[in-house]
């Protein structure tokens, strides 16, 4: 029997885990073949899966945040070979808000998450599209707008590294009562909105910015993106909504207002331009088309993962 190949692609950011040291030795010893590259500037990601494909590494591991996720992925979807003949794709969650590894299941530590891996058959899953302009990007997770990505990328890199998920939460907080709408037209098969909104999500996933359910239905291998729109609110609105989340919980309050769909594919413009956070990075652009494209790679996920439609999980 052949030993299986990994390849670990870890964010610079994290290469001094102790966990994740110990874990990967645990491994090793085990006689997992597990090679480490760690990233340190732009390229890296794309240039260290390249090269686990010429060594036809079995699985390649992301260790990172959702970026790092985005970043991997984004390099294995952007090669012309269909998903069976590339590597499958594996998590250990090392970042700060970690939105894809909570919603879909994946340990917090490396140790449990890299057996996890080796524990699971790969599952197709899909991929969002994004086409923004001129330019094409992946998205692993969810690609989302108004006041979550405004939080999001004004969270201080200093503050996220101190308090993790809980600086989302402050700065979110500190923005308060400073929330502009963002005026849009969106359309899609059977479905066309028009306003302004305070909050976007299109989804593959679920949540952003530190555990923004944004998109609680999405599913990562349907062949829909999920669409949540949640219009401006006037104040008197807010205020009952503030009461109904104090009550209900926040996700109960949001159902109320949010307009919701499952498309194949979504196209949004806007006059001014538009910052959509794609996996935690921000683009900006007027016109933005979003497909979800079904089984565009091959991932490794808990056998009781929420994110895979009924009957997709993985056999214990």
């Amino acid at each position: 029997m052949t030993t299986p190949h990994w390849r670990l692609i870890l964010n610079g950011k994290s290469a001094g885990d102790d966990d994740l040291r110990s874990a990967v030795g645990r491994l090793r010893e085990q006689g997992l073949a597990l090679d480490v590259r760690v990233t340190w500037e732009g390229g890296d990601s794309e240039r260290y899966v390249a090269e686990a494909i010429a060594d036809a590494v079995d699985v390649i591991v992301a260790a990172g945040g959702d970026g790092t996720l985005s970043e991997v992925a984004s390099a294995l979807a952007h090669r012309d070979q269909p998903a069976e003949s590339l590597p499958a794709l594996g998590l250990v969650p090392l970042g700060t808000a970690n939105d894809f590894a909570a919603a879909a299941g994946i340990p917090e530590e490396p140790l449990p998450a890299l057996q996890l891996i080796n524990a699971t058959p790969a599952l197709p899953v899909d991929l969002l599209r994004v086409d923004a302009d001129d330019s094409s990007y992946w998205c692993v997770n969810l690609a989302s707008g108004g006041f979550g990505t405004e939080v999001t990328v004004e969270t201080d890199a200093g503050l996220k590294k101190m308090l993790g998920g809980l600086a989302y939460l402050i700065t979110g907080i500190a923005k308060l009562g400073k929330i502009e709408p963002t005026r849009a037209r969106l359309q899609g098969p059977d479905f066309a909105w028009e306003g302004d909104f305070i909050a976007l999500g299109i989804g593959n996933g679920r949540q952003a910015g530190g555990g923004q359910a944004l998109c609680p239905d999405a599913r990562i291998d349907d062949g829909l993106l999920d669409l949540t729109v949640v219009p401006e609110l006037s104040g008197e609105v807010a205020a009952i909504l503030g009461t109904l989340a104090a009550a209900e919980g926040r996700d109960a309050a949001l159902d109320r207002v949010a307009v919701r769909a499952q498309l194949p594919w979504v196209e949004l413009a806007a006059e001014a331009p538009l910052v959509l956070n794609l996996d935690g990075e921000p683009v900006e652009a007027r016109r933005f088309r979003i497909a979800c494209v079904p089984a565009r790679l091959r991932m490794h996920l808990p056998v009781d993962c929420p994110l895979l439609s009924a009957g997709r999980s993985p056999p214990v």
